[in-house]
C-alpha cells in the first residue's frame, strides 16, 4: 500500500479529518513550503533521534525554521547525548527514509517504543502539516486531532519548550 494511502485510510478510520495536498517530490521542507504556500497551518519539521547507547529513540517535532538545540534537549528529557538516529535505524523504527520523517511514522513502530515530544511552540497553533510518509504529498491536521492521533495509537508525549532560553 503506498505509504500516503496507509496514513490517510488510518486518519479515516479514526474520523480525523485532513488535507493532503499532492506535489513533487521534496526533499527538504523548503521544497515542501514552496508547494504549499498560502494553506495555513505550521510548517513542521519531524526528527528522529537516539541516545549514545541506541537504548532509546525520540520523535521531536518543531517548527521548521527552528534548529534543535541538542544539549537543551538532553537537559529537558534526560536523554543521554542525544543525536540524529542512523538511516537503518530510522528504517527499522518507523519504517521511513530520510527527508520523510513524521509522526506518522509511528503507525510502523511495532515495538511502540518510540518517544514523542512536540516543541511548546507549535502547541497552540491550529494545523500542523507532515509528510504523509511520503514526500510526494504535505497533510495538514487539526493539532487536536493529531493529539488524538496520538491516543488512538496508545502514545503518550510530551511537550516541552526547545526554543526558551537554556539554563
Amino acid at each position: 500500500m503506498d505509504p500516503a494511502a496507509q496514513v490517510t485510510q488510518t486518519l479515516d478510520q479514526m474520523g480525523i479529518t485532513y488535507q493532503l495536498v499532492r506535489h513533487p517530490v521534496a526533499t527538504t521542507t523548503a521544497e515542501a513550503d514552496h508547494y504549499i504556500e498560502g494553506i495555513a497551518g505550521v510548517r513542521t519539521k519531524t526528527m528522529f533521534l537516539t541516545n549514545q547507547k541506541k537504548t532509546a529513540d525520540y520523535l521531536v517535532i518543531m517548527d521548521d525554521q527552528q534548529r534543535l538545540d541538542f544539549h537543551r534537549f538532553q537537559e529537558l528529557t534526560g536523554a543521554k547525548r542525544p543525536k540524529m538516529a542512523s538511516d537503518d535505524r530510522l528504517a527499522a523504527k518507523l519504517g521511513l527514509q530520510p527527508g520523510i520523517v513524521s509522526i506518522f511514522g509511528l503507525l510502523n513502530n511495532a515495538d511502540h517504543d518510540v518517544q514523542v515530544y512536540f516543541d511548546q511552540a507549535i502547541m497552540n497553533q491550529d494545523r500542523m502539516s507532515f509528510h504523509p510518509n511520503s514526500n510526494t504529498s504535505t497533510i495538514f491536521v487539526a493539532t487536536e486531532d493529531l493529539l488524538r492521533f496520538l491516543k488512538a495509537l496508545k502514545y503518550d508525549y510530551q511537550v516541552i519548550d526547545l526554543t526558551g532560553a537554556s539554563s
